[in-house]
């Protein structure tokens, strides 16, 4: 990726006004998100990872996790109010959401679903997600992603 150039996530927050800063690393879509976090010499409870889920009801939702910690499907479901909630298959990511994995972020997704984030991002002054494609991380502040990905703040590890 050039150095002017831009994600789909970049130009959501530019045209939102939304300020972030941009992290890239060597893409691999191998590194464990504990890994990215080392990368980027920052505490791997601020740095987020996005994970696509159906409901029993056939609903998808999307929650926004530590990377070092498990989603909990039980949390997870109760806070989507479903009785049930698993994860969707790797194959049904990129076209649901746009996104590949390793690669997925809360923000600009092909369709808006209902979306979760742990409790612990509001214990920071910035977080870290995905800005949209493998090697890329934005940073920006948890009330802005928050906002801008129209999450739920919940406990779901």
């Amino acid at each position: 990726m050039k150095k002017d150039e831009k994600t789909n996530v970049m130009r959501i927050l530019e045209g939102k006004k939304i300020p972030y800063e941009s992290h890239s690393y060597e893409p691999d879509a191998t590194l464990s998100g504990t890994e990215i976090a080392t990368i980027l010499d920052e505490d791997p409870g601020a740095v987020f990872k996005t994970l696509v889920t159906r409901g029993r009801s056939g609903a998808y939702y999307v929650f926004v996790t530590p990377v070092a910690e498990e989603l909990d499907l039980k949390k997870a479901a109760k806070a989507a109010g479903e009785k049930s909630i698993e994860m969707i298959r790797q194959k049904e990511l990129l076209p649901l959401t746009g996104y590949v994995h390793g690669g997925c972020s809360p923000i600009g997704m092909k369709k808006q679903f209902p979306t979760f984030i742990h409790q612990t991002a509001t214990d920071f002054k910035k977080v870290f997600v995905s800005a949209g494609r493998v090697g890329f991380q934005i940073e920006l502040s948890p009330e802005d992603l928050i906002a801008v990905a129209g999450c739920a703040v919940s406990d779901i590890v």
